[in-house]
Formats: C-alpha cells, structure tokens, sequence
C-alpha cells in the first residue's frame, strides 16, 4: 500500500509549524491528511493555517474534524454571544484576519471549509476523532460533548467496541510528547504553548514535528 494516511495534532493557529511540516511531507493525490480539529485559535496564524490546508486539499485529500475551539468559532458566527469564545483564543482568530467588527474579512472559502469539518473520521483500521469517543457506541451514536470536549485527564475510554486504534488531539501534552495508549493516540502536543505541532503516518508511525516557528524536531 503506497498511499500514506496522515494525522496532524491541533494546530491552533501556528501556521510556520504546518507550513514546515506540510513542505516536509509533500503529500501526494493519493496520500490522505486527517486534521484532528482545533485549527483555530490561541496561535497567531489561523487564517495563514486555513490557507494553507485549502491549498494542500488541491494536490491531496484533506479530512478535516470539527474540535471544540471550531465550534465555538462557529456559534458566535452564528449569533452566539462571543464571550467564551474569545476568552479561550478567539481574539487571536480574530486578529489573523484584521477583524474590525464585521465578520465579512472571514472568506468565503473559509466559510466552506469549516462547513466541510466532520465528526469523526473512520477507515480501514483507524477512526478519527477530536477529543474521545464513547467505547460502546457506533461512531454514528457518539455523543457530540465526547467527540470535542472530553480531555483524556478526565478519564481515558477503553479501546473502542470496532476494534480499531482511535487517534484525537484536544488533550495537550504540555512536554511535547505524544501520549500513546496502543489503542488509542494522542497528537496534541501543544504547539501553540512551545511544544510542538506532530504528524504522524497512522500505518507506519513514522512521526514529523515542528515548532510554532517552522523548526523541524528530529524525531
């Protein structure tokens, strides 16, 4: 099997990190790249990230998972009100598309692309999602609050009833490190708080990482 099935971390708005890392992988039309969700937010480059992965989607299949941080993007968008929001990144957001009180700067194609982020992601062996999942149910039955918002340090679900290894970000490990369950991994590994932003190819583990300033770690 020659095409590649990749899983990148949350990204969190350090776009030199994806930059370096998307350069560094060179994806082909048959590889296929899973973003774990949490694209937005806290880091200064949201926008630059979102173009990035816009642009790598027309020499590649992009899969992208809705995270929480996306979500709350979204509600306010809607009419929410942003208070939470911006109080856990948003104004970052905000920043990195010189917002000045109309929401029209955010492009169309943004638009497009958040209207395309998915629930879960499921294939031959692996599934996708952005924080955990509930072990005995259907990926189809999940229950939105464990597929965004369940940090792993309030409990770690068993392996899931489909027998396949489980990939999430959400929860950051604040050393840098993957968190690696053998049924289930963990790829954030805080790249916005000067960890590092890590992709990984689910079938071979080979693993790329970079830091918020585009620096290569040698893994």
């Amino acid at each position: 099997m020659s095409e590649r099935l990749i899983a990148i971390g949350d990204i969190h708005g350090c776009s030199d990190a994806l930059k370096t890392l998307l350069e560094t992988i060179d994806p082909q039309p048959d590889d296929t790249i899973v973003v774990l969700g949490d694209v937005v937010d806290r880091g200064q480059g949201t926008r630059q990230a979102i173009d990035l992965l816009i642009e790598a989607s027309q020499r590649t299949q992009i899969v992208a998972i809705l995270g929480n941080h996306e979500e709350m993007m979204l509600r306010v968008l809607e009419g929410d009100a942003p208070q939470r929001w911006l109080q856990f990144g948003g104004i970052d957001t905000l920043d990195s598309y010189g917002f000045a009180g109309d929401f029209s700067v955010i492009p169309t194609s943004h638009h497009d692309f958040f209207a395309g982020m998915r629930d879960y992601y499921e294939t031959d062996g692996y599934f996708f999602t952005h924080a955990a999942y509930k072990h005995d149910l259907p990926l189809d039955y999940q229950p939105i609050d464990l597929l965004r918002w369940h940090s792993l340090r309030d409990g770690l679900p068993p392996a899931h009833e489909n027998g396949k290894i489980g990939f999430v970000g959400h929860t950051a490990h604040k050393e840098g490190e993957i968190m690696d369950f053998g049924y289930l991994v963990c790829l954030d590994t805080y790249c916005y708080g000067g960890g590092w932003l890590t992709a990984m190819d689910v079938r071979t583990r080979q693993t790329w990482q970079a830091n918020r300033s585009g620096q290569l770690r040698s893994v």
